[in-house]
């Protein structure tokens, strides 16, 4: 199993991506990968953007909604490797396209936070 590790525009060390799926830096699931199409998903099934061939996770900042996907199985929890290696020279976005990590990455939460987490009463 290949860990790739996921970094964001500035270079930061962001998540990682191993078959399929997107962890975040402590090996939580966060979202899947459509690996036809390159298409992102949170956990919920809902989309968060595409992967772009530099490695990020990255959005058009106006868009028509997506539809939803079916999740696969949650994986298990990423054993993450204990360093990274440095960030590769990543150009400049254009205005209408977003860094989903560096932007918004309310859209890519663990199973227990975001809308699937129950209300404590």
């Amino acid at each position: 199993m290949k860990i790739i590790p996921i970094f964001t525009t500035r270079g930061e060390h962001a998540a990682f991506y191993s078959d399929g799926y997107i962890f975040n830096t402590g090996g939580e699931w966060i979202g899947f990968v459509d690996t036809r199409n390159g298409y992102v998903y949170a956990i919920d099934g809902e989309y968060v953007g595409y992967f772009a061939k530099d490695g990020r996770i990255l959005r058009k900042r106006s868009m028509e909604d997506m539809p939803k996907r079916t999740p696969p199985t949650a994986p298990k929890r990423l054993t993450v490797p204990t360093s990274v290696p440095l960030p590769p020279l990543i150009g400049d976005l254009t205005f209408d396209t977003i860094d989903v990590l560096e932007e918004m990455p309310e859209r890519l939460h663990t199973i227990d936070s975001g809308e699937l987490k129950e209300d404590m009463d």
